[in-house]
């Protein structure tokens, strides 16, 4: 049975940043010349991450999301998803990425026994990409989720950060493809972590509600109808089209947040334990790891990251992370 927080929520998902490091340089997450690179002795070792892991599953954790950076440039991922398949207690392990390399690693990360992944993509258009990420190919993107398709790592759930002045003219156009060819499209909040505030004006301003979101898709479309997701549904409301094979979700941090069904401790790739992604309060696990510490230790910090979870965060009071950027954290 999972641990339960100080306000009742059991926890039982534990999101992993295997590095901050990262292929492209999204304008809302990172800053052009990327993030001070770590040196590789600050970077948990795979053993480590398998142990805390281990652990965690001990207390009660049973789904494991990797993530960035973008946790497929980091050499050698497959063997880590294959250490932590073999796992006892995770019954779910999944990953999110931009794409980039999901051509290439797709297949294999099947074969390791990854299970599904999520996809960030921000536009429909290529030249838009380019200057949304700094770099990169969006047909690469496609390629990599067709890639994944094939291997079996569904649902794909696709990740869009809508951004005023950026972005929130495609809404309507991802939405249409939930219709055709069926994708599952989540629409996410831009939040102000890091590069997040860094984008020109206020970063308020550029913020599109899910509620806006909302109507200019039934506006367009027709209304939306409630609909059930399996596993890995996360914060995320979802809706459908009417006849649509795919789904639409929601997610909002700043008009609506979801903190009181919150079940997630984030692990950064420098090995600090976060109760909550938009705090900048952490738990040191690598020192005690690299002094060999025992299980009965791991567990009792993170019972304390579970102790510490805070109620709710205060984006509403104009209380943003700073610490950190987005990269670093894992999302």
């Amino acid at each position: 049975m999972p641990h339960v927080d100080a306000y009742n929520r059991p926890i039982s998902y534990l999101r992993i940043s295997v590095t901050d490091r990262c292929n492209l340089r999204c304008v809302y997450c990172m800053p052009p010349q990327g993030v001070p690179k770590r040196p590789h002795d600050e970077i948990l070792r795979y053993e480590e991450i398998e142990t805390v892991v281990r652990v965690a599953a001990e207390m009660g954790i049973t789904k494991v999301r990797l993530t960035g950076g973008e946790p497929l440039v980091r050499p050698g991922v497959v063997e880590l998803v294959r250490m932590l398949d073999r796992v006892n207690g995770i019954d779910d392990l999944a990953m999110t990425t931009n794409g980039i390399l999901l051509g290439e690693y797709a297949g294999e990360l099947a074969q390791a026994g990854l299970q599904r992944v999520n996809v960030s993509l921000d536009t429909l258009h290529p030249e838009r990409f380019q200057r949304i990420t700094r770099c990169g190919q969006w047909e690469d993107v496609l390629a990599g989720m067709k890639a994944a398709r094939e291997a079996g790592l569904e649902p794909i759930k696709i990740n869009t950060v809508v951004i005023r002045g950026m972005n929130d003219d495609e809404t309507v156009d991802f939405a249409r493809k939930t219709l055709k060819p069926g994708w599952h499209v989540r629409f996410i909040e831009l939040m102000p972590i890091g590069n997040g505030m860094a984008i020109a004006g206020n970063w308020r301003d550029r913020v599109v509600t899910a509620r806006e979101v909302r109507e200019q898709i039934e506006a367009a479309l027709g209304p939306l109808e409630p609909a059930k997701v399996g596993v890995g549904g996360g914060p995320a409301r979802y809706y459908r089209l009417p006849d649509a094979k795919g789904t639409l979700g929601f997610i909002t941090p700043i008009s609506e947040h979801f903190c009181y069904r919150c079940n997630r401790l984030r692990l950064t790739a420098d090995g600090q334990l976060r109760p909550c992604l938009l705090s900048d309060y952490e738990i040191d696990l690598r020192t005690p790891l690299r002094q060999g510490a025992g299980v009965a230790r791991i567990k009792a910090l993170i019972l304390q990251g579970i102790e510490r979870k805070p109620m709710r965060h205060h984006l509403d009071e104009c209380e943003a992370s700073e610490g950190r950027m987005m990269s670093e954290i894992g999302g």
